[in-house]
């Protein structure tokens, strides 16, 4: 039993392993397997339907160049959406309440960005610091400020994943907590409160798959910027 609200976020342990451990491997249990079969099953027809699109979405407005990456982006949403929705599960844990394991997603990819513009147009990555027609009295100071702009971009890919779901697991908690409470003594606000529990429990599941969706999407455009 949680002795308080954050205890739900903090990383559990089973006969010594870490539960972090287990819930990150599981997307690999999930995903069904390429198969050369003209016909398949309807999971496998949806998820390769909802890859097919998300592909698409992420990667219409991008240069050739950046298509290389397209396996990586897409898996990487794949593997945050599956997490995501398996913490709204009773008895889970999310890896992606963890500011750590978001930060060690977010500061690998986004400095293999960097890495990309520096080398292959490293002119054209140093001019993203400094705006064109910038009084010269400025350049000081806007140069500062892109660099430092620069360098929060993987901590605001973290944070908002981080935020963003510990924020509806923290809601989730306060009202279902509040309907086990006030259903024996107020049944109808208790059954008022159920149901918006239940409304938030659908809106939790739209914000798991459109974070994991907003984190790749930030990420493919810095790749545009860079690439």
């Amino acid at each position: 039993m949680a002795l308080n609200f954050f205890d739900q976020f903090m990383t559990p342990t089973l006969w010594g392993i870490p539960l972090i451990t287990v819930a990150t491997i599981a997307p690999v249990l999930i995903i069904s397997a390429p198969t050369s079969q003209w016909m398949t099953n309807r999971i496998t027809t949806l998820q390769s339907q909802i890859i097919s699109n998300s592909t698409y979405q992420l990667f219409a407005p991008l240069s050739p160049k950046s298509h290389t990456w397209t396996l990586l982006i897409v898996s990487l949403m794949i593997f945050f959406m599956i997490i995501n929705l398996l913490g709204l599960l009773p008895y889970t844990f999310t890896p992606t309440t963890q500011l750590s394991f978001n930060m060690a997603f977010a500061v690998p990819t986004w400095l293999a960005t960097v890495i990309i513009g520096l080398r292959t147009q490293p002119t054209h990555a140093f001019a993203h610091l400094l705006p064109e027609s910038t009084p010269p009295l400025l350049v000081p100071i806007l140069i500062i400020i892109e660099t430092i702009s620069l360098f929060i971009r993987p901590l605001a890919l973290g944070v908002r994943l981080t935020a963003n779901l510990t924020a509806g697991h923290l809601l989730i908690q306060l009202i279902s907590t509040a309907v086990n409470t006030m259903m024996f003594s107020t049944p109808t606000i208790g059954l008022l409160t159920g149901i918006l529990l239940i409304l938030l429990s659908i809106l939790e599941i739209a914000v798991a798959m459109i974070q994991a969706y907003v984190f790749v999407l930030l990420l493919s455009l810095y790749l545009e910027e860079n690439s």
